[in-house]
């Protein structure tokens, strides 16, 4: 269960190639500093820092529509508190994401809000204003 066959379903699907296309798009993909040990709120509503506890991870990626999924992963930086931070700039809009830990998908218990994916599991969403 990948995002490369979602990806395939949104670029075969005209009503939703031009909801992706819209999103990725416009979509801002550039890495910023943080502070280790800290969490970033977004400032402006396109400066957005995403967080996954996993202290015995050896690799977490941040993967999205933003990313076109698995295309183009975001590795994330571990802090000494076993955090993993990745902070970039997103277009306003409604983003789907999943992080990729150690090679295996996992949802963002942080995220209140979710929804389903063609592959039995959930998406994590995050507006930007």
């Amino acid at each position: 269960m990948g995002g490369r066959a979602f990806v395939h379903e949104i670029k075969n699907n005209p009503a939703r190639r031009s909801i992706a296309g819209a999103t990725t798009d416009k979509t801002r993909m550039t890495q910023k500093q943080t502070t280790p040990g800290t969490k970033t709120m977004p400032s402006n509503g396109r400066n957005q820092t995403f967080i996954f506890a996993a202290p015995s991870a050896k690799t977490v990626q941040l993967v999205g529509d933003f990313t076109e999924w698995e295309q183009r992963p975001i590795a994330m930086k571990k802090g000494a508190d076993g955090v993993w931070k990745a902070t970039l700039d997103l277009a306003p809009g409604e983003h789907f994401y999943r992080f990729l830990v150690d090679g295996q998908w996992r949802d963002d218990p942080e995220c209140m809000q979710c929804k389903p994916n063609p592959y039995g599991s959930k998406n994590a969403v995050r507006q930007v204003a």
